[in-house]
């Protein structure tokens, strides 16, 4: 998260901000909303591969660490391995 970014919160991660919202109404803060547009298109497929259970546990791990499920971090990992096959 990004200093300025509007937050309600004033969390600095994502994890803060989960920890505020499970402890707060939205409708306290409703007055101090904005209101936004966007577009969301997701693609995406639901694959699954086997996976070693000590490399399961360490991803387990390491995503809770960072605040975000295994499944994001295997994704982002990918993504990286991908690009760098590329160049």
């Amino acid at each position: 998260m990004s200093k300025g970014s509007g937050s309600l919160s004033k969390a600095k991660s994502y994890k803060e901000t989960g920890k505020f919202w499970d402890t707060h109404d939205l409708s306290d803060y409703w007055e101090d909303t904005k209101k936004a547009e966007f577009e969301v298109a997701i693609e995406s497929e639901m694959t699954y591969y086997a996976l070693d259970n000590i490399l399961s546990k360490q991803i387990q791990v390491i995503a809770k660490k960072r605040g975000i499920s295994a499944d994001t971090l295997i994704n982002l990992w990918v993504q990286e391995k991908l690009q760098e096959q590329k160049t």
